[in-house]
């Protein structure tokens, strides 16, 4: 459950939501895009503009204009790039389908051009000959590309991703981050950026105007731009969070910070 939450991304800006495991950063992403459980209740307003269109509530648009926006205004790259994917479907078909789904009358020939376009834009060699490979016959970096090329077939506004580099080693967690950021700069794209991670985080958010939120048992305890939350971090939960996390300056003869439920 999350409470209270409010946070503003501007155009071209990167947002990055940080905080330990069932803080609710997971939640909070799809409550953007009203991918909830049925069962569950979001209330409130999540205002959304896209260039020069007016302004609309995401909560209050009916589920098939909610259809329409989801991939194309905004997309997701969801967690776990292991299993996001259909394992009995060749990843062409797969990004094929996102380009389907918002552009119902492309050709076949546009809609693969679309396809190959987007691969190449994520780096996945060979697009042509890869593009009809199953998911099991790529790396777990490789995954995570094609599930970006997924997110960004359609040229959405705004990009949610959630713990994007989540299981994938220091090296193409690297590779990850700096394509994203090309990506931003390529097309103008604000972006959520959803990690437990703090150098990842400091590492997607390092452009001027950036920001991080701090979130602690379902609620947004600090906001601030990014340089100066790190380097003056004002609540005892983010002071304590980063105390964590081990840097090359930390005292290894002592031991570091745990997050206490008093904070």
């Amino acid at each position: 459950m999350v409470h209270g939450i409010g946070f503003e991304i501007a155009a071209g800006q990167t947002l990055g939501l940080v905080g330990e495991s069932g803080s609710g950063k997971s939640v909070t992403a799809l409550s953007v895009l009203r991918l909830l459980p049925v069962q569950t209740s979001v209330s409130g307003r999540i205002l959304f503009t896209a260039g020069d269109a007016a302004t609309v509530d995401l909560l209050a648009l009916p589920e098939r204009e909610m259809r329409r926006r989801r991939g194309s205004d905004v997309a997701m790259v969801f967690q776990e790039p292991m299993t996001a994917l259909n394992p009995v479907m060749r990843v062409g078909a797969q990004i094929a389908e996102a380009v389907k789904a918002h552009h119902p009358g492309l050709s076949s020939k546009e809609v693969e051009r679309r396809v190959l376009d987007a691969m190449r834009e994520v780096a996945l060699p060979e697009p042509e000959r890869r593009a009809r490979d199953y998911p099991h016959q790529f790396s777990g970096g490789q995954r995570q590309r094609i599930l970006i090329a997924m997110a960004i077939v359609n040229r959405p506004r705004l990009l949610i991703a959630d713990e994007p580099t989540t299981a994938l080693d220091v090296t193409v967690q690297a590779q990850i981050l700096a394509l994203l950021k090309e990506l931003r700069r390529a097309h103008g794209l604000s972006m959520l950026f959803i990690s437990h991670d703090l150098a990842v985080v400091a590492e997607a958010c390092d452009q001027p105007g950036d920001r991080v939120a701090v979130m602690q048992q379902g609620r947004i305890v600090e906001q601030a731009g990014t340089r100066d939350l790190f380097a003056r971090p004002r609540h005892a939960y983010t002071r304590r969070l980063l105390a964590s996390a081990p840097t090359m300056a930390s005292d290894r003869t002592r031991p570091l910070a745990w997050l206490a439920k008093e904070c």
